[in-house]
């Protein structure tokens, strides 16, 4: 199955800047085999660990996410870019592949001691990823499983994020 996600997702050249090659995941979320098996790999990376809440990074995190913790028994929690919470909110700047972004999270979202499996759709530089974990540590809470879709692996950024297991679907190198 592997191999169909890998063909069912396109590249979009010098989106969304010159020079960038995106990652389409769409053809894999309009076909309903595709998107199971993608939700049921991306779950099975934290088989065995103890999860009290899983987080969808803003935004093709959150289409996985939610159904990951259904299988987990856990909450969901989304972080996303600044100004869209409505709540009091923690939030942290970073920067990514192409620019600079702020994202954000509820502050009361997750416990002191909450167990979090954090997903998203692509593993680029690792900069929103790795201001993600940064925002669930000074909550309190244990990033157990980093888990993406997609790794582009040249750009090295699981190098960015402070987890010990980061999990990736699809490697392209």
């Amino acid at each position: 199955m592997p191999d169909k996600l890998r063909v069912a997702i396109r590249d979009v050249p010098n989106f969304p800047e010159d020079g960038i090659i995106f990652k389409d995941i769409t053809p894999v979320l309009a076909d309903p085999e595709l998107l199971q098996c993608s939700i049921d790999r991306i779950a099975a990376t934290a088989e065995g660990l103890e999860i009290d809440k899983v987080v969808g990074i803003d935004a093709r995190g959150f289409i996985f996410a939610p159904s990951v913790a259904l299988k987990y028994a856990a909450g969901f929690v989304p972080v996303r870019k600044k100004g869209k919470l409505p709540w009091n909110t923690k939030s942290i700047a970073y920067s990514l592949e192409y620019g600079a972004n702020e994202i954000e999270i509820h502050e009361d979202a997750v416990k002191p001691g909450d167990r979090v499996l954090l997903i998203d759709d692509l593993l680029a530089t690792g900069g929103t990823a790795s201001a993600a974990v940064k925002l669930l540590q000074q909550l309190g809470a244990e990033v157990v499983c980093v888990t993406f879709l997609i790794e582009l692996d040249f750009l090295n950024g699981r190098d960015a994020i402070d987890c010990e297991n980061i999990q990736s679907i699809l490697h392209y190198s």
